[in-house]
């Protein structure tokens, strides 16, 4: 990286055969004892002056440097690689020195030692702090290009595609004081902070690249040509282009990996340029930053910026997308079979930085970080020292699809380490034990839920495995679940009043005119009023671990009182929980909740404070716990129709002989408005309207919400936010079918017994039929209703549900779960903390409350 420039080309030999591979590599000495950087370069570099590979110092003593010869092959690259590497391993090893590949190391040095050259005191002169925190390592790819003019014109081609190769390899997470920095590169980060990194900018000609070089150095901002340290440059020495994004790799597989991929890319952008046709991809630099921050902070483990499509999903679709769209390359240059396994192998072994936090997390000791990182260098699979709770619960576990909690090896992900552990270590039998005391206070505490056609309601089923996301899983859906409340409130507004998205053409009139949802009571709230006070999002994750809305519920959405009272019952059953990580607390649902009514108030309200009411249907609603527990809890009374009054065209609550009038009322039902009466015998449903359009009362949620969470909306959703909010969705969705449609009728039925078929005005998985489980019965009454009344009707590709460990006769079984995040809107919206883990049955991928399924605890962390 920072090799002299006068001593050292940046392959062993130049070429002119077009995409050759050569690569740099740069590695840490560590003392084998102390297992601390080491400054002992110029000794390790004079036991190595005869050899045959060329090694060279850098600006640091605890670094040095190696150049590969030049390689046609992939295969024939990784073994020159594995070579240098050894000879390397074994000089230092006689020296007391062990080499280890990555991006930083944990155990550094109190003072910094830079190699004595002309050339390095005078970069130390003029960068100052710059040079002193450059203990970092990198890793150099170099693909021939003969013609330097195409090579200065691909600089700027290739940067779209360089995010997943900066992800491949990253392996800095610690900083060398020993912290963990979030990232899974900060070495790119402290690289980033010289003046000439980053993208180089587009250059039509070698020649005008030159004169960019010679004005940077007469500026004085750099002192020679050997400091350009663009994301991609064409090499000063040798004619190839130089990919720098980095880090030093564990493995020399992983070198070859990213080699493999980047030869490709440069294959396909020659091939466009020399076509006189555009880039690949033409994108803003400003959006290529930010993808290569987010490859620097989530590696391979979470999302990667798809550039071409500008939003965010999970690094392994970005990287087999990747593989697949270079595949005529890639046989081209017969790499296709090798990168194919390479790439696999990469993401089932997880990236270098994953690998470095689990070492530390087994027992604290970063000897063991280092350890991992000299094993990997040498081409070993490390064997950790394991803690003392090792997952054997888990040992029979297999998940069908995308797990949240466990990887396909058995062990945990990071952030249910400590959970699983915990679990482990406590044994079937006391888990046994604990989860019968779980169910007991929950009936103790009366949680209880009527699933449907049940007689009776019964205890809720709580699982005593908790599920975790992080705090940015949990960021990625607070931004997409607020930007579709945002979106529904309007929709809602224009479509009860002037419906001007349907006059530009963005949805069609019959979606709006033949909604089940749609009622005339919607017609009397006044326009600009909030209308979703309360929503509540069904969100899952597919095979791949990308996040997906399955379904809008703006109606009466319930289950927060129940992600409440797990979090209490839970740590009531396992006090060990309660430190076990920074969770945001739920007990500030109730607060949330009744800020949002009161910021919901008519102009017309009794007062300062507004009078709030939570109105239910009684005892025998299937939510009923929920209703009375939020009404305490929000220090609201709660009623039923028969309680209400209304005179004058305000709404009074009578108890008794007293009565108190009411601003705002929490509507807990919905349709039954319309039949249930009042406290003088009359229809409610009509009285209350007649105060809302007097200004004297608000209702949360608004009458005739159900056309918003209508399943044949749900498929407009992204254009209601294009439409209302001017923003790009933040969270996608899956690809819905519209039974109206005579072409999309014809291949749901078709395609039924691979799709899932739901009811457009259906919730609580009311009426679904999922072919791929349906019987031949179910699927023929399925087609009989489509064609009897296709507007009723929509169909969705069937989705690998995600799992989550749930205790199951002593023992972790994979359950499919989803999860509902709940929005509260009043002045703002503002996404509540606690959300609700629904959990199918066993053998079973409906997860709703109301079809028996469970729940589980969810911890959002900080």
């Amino acid at each position: 990286m920072f090799a002299d420039a006068d001593e050292v080309a940046s392959v062993k030999a130049a070429t002119t055969a077009p995409f050759t591979l050569g690569v740099e590599e740069e590695f840490h000495l560590v003392d084998l004892r102390t297992r601390q950087l080491t400054p002992r370069a110029s000794e390790l570099l004079a036991a190595l002056a005869a050899s045959e590979h060329t090694y060279a110092a850098e600006l640091q003593q605890t670094v040095v440097e190696t150049n590969s010869q030049v390689c046609s092959s992939l295969t024939e690259l990784q073994d020159h690689l594995r070579g240098v590497r050894a000879e390397l391993i074994r000089e230092a090893g006689r020296l007391g020195m062990g080499v280890a590949a990555a991006g930083t190391m944990p155990l550094s040095m109190s003072e910094v030692l830079l190699t004595d050259k002309p050339r390095f005191r005078r970069m130390h002169a003029d960068y100052q702090l710059l040079v002193r925190e450059q203990l970092i390592c990198g890793m150099q790819v170099h693909v021939g290009i003969d013609n330097r003019d195409l090579a200065v014109q691909l600089v700027d081609r290739v940067a779209p595609w360089l995010p997943p190769l900066l992800a491949l390899s990253v392996s800095s997470p610690f900083s060398h004081a020993g912290d963990d920095t979030g990232y899974a590169s900060s070495r790119s980060l402290i690289w980033s902070r010289w003046p000439t990194t980053g993208g180089a900018g587009p250059f039509a000609s070698a020649r005008e690249y030159d004169e960019m070089v010679e004005n940077l150095v007469a500026s004085g901002v750099i002192s020679d040509k050997g400091m350009l340290y663009f994301d991609v440059r064409p090499s000063a020495h040798v004619p190839t282009l130089e990919l720098r994004v980095c880090d030093a790799c564990h493995s020399v597989e992983t070198v070859a990996l990213i080699a493999g991929l980047f030869r490709a890319v440069v294959m396909r952008e020659s091939g466009r340029a020399l076509a006189a046709e555009p880039a690949t991809f033409a994108v803003h630099p400003t959006l290529q930053r930010a993808a290569m921050w987010r490859a620097a902070r989530s590696g391979i483990e979470a999302e990667l910026v798809a550039v071409g499509e500008a939003k965010s999903i999970p690094a392994a679709v970005v990287l087999r997308s990747m593989r697949d769209a270079l595949e005529p390359e890639l046989r081209d240059a017969g790499d296709w079979d090798e990168v194919e396994r390479l790439l696999e192998s990469a993401l089932e072994r997880r990236s270098a930085a994953a690998r470095q936090r689990d070492a530390l997390r087994r027992r604290g000791r970063f000897t063991d970080v280092v350890d991992l990182i000299l094993a990997e260098t040498r081409g070993d699979k490390h064997q950790p020292t394991e803690s003392a709770g090792s997952l054997a619960l888990a040992r029979d576990y297999r998940a069908p699809a995308y797990d949240e909690a466990l990887l396909p090896d058995g062990s945990a992900r990071p952030a249910h380490a400590a959970v699983l552990g915990l679990l482990s270590e406590l044994g079937p039998e006391e888990l046994t034990r604990r989860g019968q005391e779980l169910a007991q206070r929950t009936f103790d505490a009366g949680v209880v839920f009527r699933p449907t056609d049940a007689k009776e309601a019964r205890p809720f089923p709580l699982d005593v495995v908790p599920r975790v996301l992080t705090g940015e899983e949990w960021s990625r859906l607070e931004g997409g679940t607020s930007q579709r409340a945002r979106a529904l409130d309007a929709f809602l507004d224009d479509v009860y009043g002037e419906q001007q998205i349907v006059r530009d053409g963005v949805v069609p009139a019959w979606l709006v005119e033949a909604a089940p949802g749609r009622r005339d009571a919607g017609l009397s709230i006044p326009r600009g009023s909030r209308r979703t006070q309360v929503s509540g999002f069904d969100i899952v994750r597919d095979a791949d671990g990308r996040w997906l809305v399955l379904e809008d519920n703006v109606r009466v959405p319930s289950g927060v009182a129940y992600a409440m009272q797990s979090r209490r019952l839970l740590t009531a059953t396992f006090p060990e929980y309660a430190s076990m990580a920074d969770v945001l607390d739920v007990e500030v649902v109730p607060r949330l909740l009744r800020k949002t009514l009161e910021e919901s108030a008519p102009a017309r309200s009794s007062g300062s404070a507004p009078q709030l009411l939570l109105l239910s249907e009684g005892a025998h609603d299937s939510a009923y716990f929920e209703h009375r527990m939020l009404a305490e809890a929000g220090d609201m009374p709660i009623a039923t129709p028969a309680e209400l009054l209304v005179q004058d065209d305000v709404l009074y609550h009578v108890v008794g002989q007293e009565r108190r009038r009411i601003d705002v009322v929490y509507l807990r039902m919905d349709d039954a408005l319309s039949r249930r009466s009042g406290k003088d015998g009359r229809v409610i449903g009509p009285q209350l309207l007649r105060a809302v359009r007097a200004g004297n009362l608000a209702l949360a949620n608004a009458l005739g919400n159900g056309i918003a969470d209508d399943k044949a909306v749900y498929d407009y959703v992204p254009k209601l936010i294009e439409y209302y909010l001017n923003e790009r969705p933040l969270l996608e969705q899956v690809e819905t079918l519209h039974c109206a449609d005579e072409d999309q009728k014809r291949e749901v039925l078709a395609r039924l017994e691979e799709l899932v078929v739901k009811p457009v005005d259906g919730y609580g998985g009311l009426g679904v039929v999922v072919g791929p489980h349906a019987s031949e019965a179910e699927l023929d009454q399925a087609r009989e209703l489509i064609e009897q009344q296709p507007s009723r009707w929509i169909a969705q590709r069937t989705i690998a549900l995600s799992t989550h460990p749930t205790l199951d006769a002593g023992r972790l079984s994979p359950r499919h779960v989803d999860l509902r995040v709940f929005v509260y809107f009043g002045a703002e919206p503002v996404v509540v903390p606690a959300a609700l883990t629904r959990v199918a049955g066993a053998g079973s991928m409906v997860v709703n409350s109301s079809r028996g399924g469970g729940a589980k605890d969810t911890w959002l962390l900080r």
